[in-house]
């Protein structure tokens, strides 16, 4: 069952070219969770990468933000029918993290803190389309929206840009994560409305 929490004020804007299908327009950020929120220290806080043979690549808080980190001016658009134009975050792009991961993978399972899945084609976080945040809007990116780092899929519906993100495993073949076992779409394009299976 899902917290659903403030920022459900939005309107229609069906004449927009930037929103999705049958989405509204908000301009606060709804905070949606399956369960309570992780509280993470940054010094605890690690990432890493799987392969599908078992080896693992991993950065700590201060390894990742080593590294270039990009910033990305992005709209987002959730599954229970809000977008938010316009949004800024700061990030590694996972075009860097996999650069230098040799493998032949087709799909990635997306892990966080608190147990959460959830399953993208690795096309989907290559070619400058996915990153891990911990910046939005200026500021360290809150609890309540995934700190102190999350994947962002902005090109997918949100729930696949996974709150408290610890780590990818690669798999060759596609398997579902949490949601997506309970009933959501397996890709989750919003433009073409993957909401469900």
């Amino acid at each position: 069952m899902a917290v659903i929490s403030r920022g459900f004020g939005g309107r229609r804007r069906e004449s927009d070219p930037n929103l999705p299908p049958g989405q509204y327009l908000t301009e606060d950020f709804p905070v949606l969770s399956a369960g309570p929120t992780p509280r993470i220290e940054t010094s605890e806080w690690s990432f890493g990468i799987r392969d599908e043979n078992g080896a693992v690549a991993s950065w700590t808080w201060d390894e990742l933000h080593a590294l270039s980190v990009e910033d990305v001016h992005t709209d987002i658009h959730c599954v229970t029918r809000w977008s938010k134009l316009g949004t800024n975050w700061r990030g590694v792009s996972l075009d860097t993290l996999l650069s230098e991961i040799d493998t032949g993978a087709s799909y990635a399972m997306a892990h966080s803190y608190g147990g959460y899945t959830t399953n993208i084609p690795l096309d989907d976080l290559l070619g400058g389309k996915a990153w891990i945040a911990s910046e939005f809007e200026g500021e360290p990116l809150d609890p309540e929206h995934g700190g102190p780092a999350r994947l962002i899929v902005p090109h997918l519906y949100f729930w696949k840009s996974a709150k408290w993100v610890r780590g990818l495993t690669l798999m060759d073949d596609d398997a579902p994560g949490f949601w997506e076992q309970n009933g959501y779409n397996m890709h989750g394009d919003p433009w073409t409305e993957e909401r469900y299976w």
